[in-house]
């Protein structure tokens, strides 16, 4: 198989495993809450905005842990969020109201382009649905999209069947 027609049909997958499972949309709308150790932070346009040391940052369903979160702030709103850690752990309720769990040794989070990018060891977990494992993967927070792979690397997909009962769903909840 060629390039081409693997990279093709690992965008169909991604596209199949996404589904219908896009961020909480109200999310955005709330206020973004953040803790850490220590700061270094001035809340203007493209000043520095530093946390380091256990940090916390929450907005509506969003839940994130990262060792360190450095913040680009542009127009007075929070842009990009560059987090590190060991590994970064990220977690967010879904508008279809599943749950994303995602973690990774970085993730590049582009608040205005609703992309997050993850680098290093990563992966996201959507029970129900299924997972995404690799070393690099992007993923649209508004349509639910995620791509992964890149020069030398593989991705891992593993895929929930619609009609497994709900005993058996990796999710340990109930509906």
């Amino acid at each position: 198989m060629n390039r081409t027609a693997a990279s093709a049909m690992l965008l169909a997958a991604a596209a199949i495993l996404a589904g219908d499972a896009s961020a909480k949309s109200t999310d955005r709308n709330q206020t973004l809450n953040a803790e850490s150790d220590t700061s270094d932070c001035r809340m203007v346009d493209n000043a520095p905005c530093i946390l380091s040391g256990n940090v916390k940052i929450t907005q509506g369903t969003l839940d994130i842990q990262a060792a360190r979160a450095d913040f680009t702030i542009r127009d007075g709103d929070i842009r990009v969020a560059k987090l590190t850690g060991s590994p970064v752990r990220m977690s967010q309720e879904m508008d279809n109201g599943g749950r994303m769990n995602a973690t990774a040794s970085r993730i590049d989070y582009d608040l205005a382009q609703d992309t997050i990018v993850l680098l290093g060891n990563a992966s996201i977990q959507q029970p129900g649905h299924g997972s995404i494992a690799g070393e690099r993967i992007v993923y649209n927070t508004r349509t639910g999209q995620m791509q992964g792979g890149g020069e030398g690397s593989r991705v891992r997909l593993q895929f929930e069947p619609r009609n497994r009962p709900a005993a058996q769903s990796s999710g340990g909840g109930s509906d």
